[in-house]
């Protein structure tokens, strides 16, 4: 059966009325998270910062911090998923979305809590070697590459960006877990990363950066801010 031409012209204009107002809806929602998570993870951190000599206090003030922090500089690029799935499965869907999403950042926090002492300038810029180095790895470009896709559930979504900004993780958590300016650094690669395309003429270029930094912080840690002072 044939729908009337106005009747087919007003349920396309409702269609795209609702995609519109998802979309304004899970961008402010995101948007406005990571927002208000850039506040809380601030005051969290304000005095918390000693490099590579940060302690990290008791679990749930660290895993406190830490989602605020993950929050705040991962739910930017997470916008145009967020979006993608509002679109797809209704603003409803959008808290258990981001939800699972910040999960899987929040199960990360675990692990390095488990596993994160305070250390010197050495094993930072291995570490910071190390990330440069998996930049490079087809395992990397594969998980941003999917990242880059249309969103599937949070959860999945949050495995794949994991999986494609773990080295950057680590080299946050290896230079000053508790740095807001290293946080603030972070968050603009991870940004740009998660809304541009994989191109080796910017990509190359940044790993190699990102492992002569690790370099520098090895052999002339008194050049790196925040560095020097903790090994006095």
């Amino acid at each position: 059966m044939d729908i009337p031409g106005p009747a087919r012209t007003g349920a396309l204009s409702s269609a795209t009325a609702g995609k519109t107002g998802a979309t304004a809806v899970a961008l402010a929602a995101t948007l406005g998270l990571a927002a208000a998570s850039w506040i809380v993870a601030v005051r969290q951190m304000t005095g918390m910062d000693m490099g590579v000599a940060t302690r990290l206090g008791s679990f749930s003030f660290f895993i406190a911090a830490w989602i605020a922090m993950m929050a705040a500089m991962m739910l930017p690029g997470a916008a145009r998923a967020a979006v993608s799935r509002a679109q797809a499965s209704g603003v409803r869907a959008l808290p258990a979305f981001v939800g699972s999403y910040l999960a899987v950042w929040a199960v990360v926090g675990v692990a390095v809590y488990a596993v994160y002492r305070p250390h010197g300038s050495v094993a930072a810029g291995a570490v910071v070697i190390a990330a440069g180095i998996y930049e490079l790895t087809p395992i990397k470009k594969r998980f941003r590459q999917r990242c880059l896709e249309r969103a599937r559930s949070g959860l999945a979504f949050g495995l794949c960006c994991a999986g494609s900004t773990i080295g950057l993780m680590a080299m946050l958590v290896a230079v000053g877990v508790m740095s807001i300016t290293w946080m603030s650094a972070i968050a603009v690669v991870v940004l740009a990363q998660k809304l541009l395309p994989v191109r080796a003429a910017v990509d190359v270029p940044l790993a190699l950066a990102i492992a002569s930094f690790g370099v520098l912080i090895i052999l002339a840690p008194s050049l790196v801010p925040g560095l020097a002072p903790q090994m006095m």
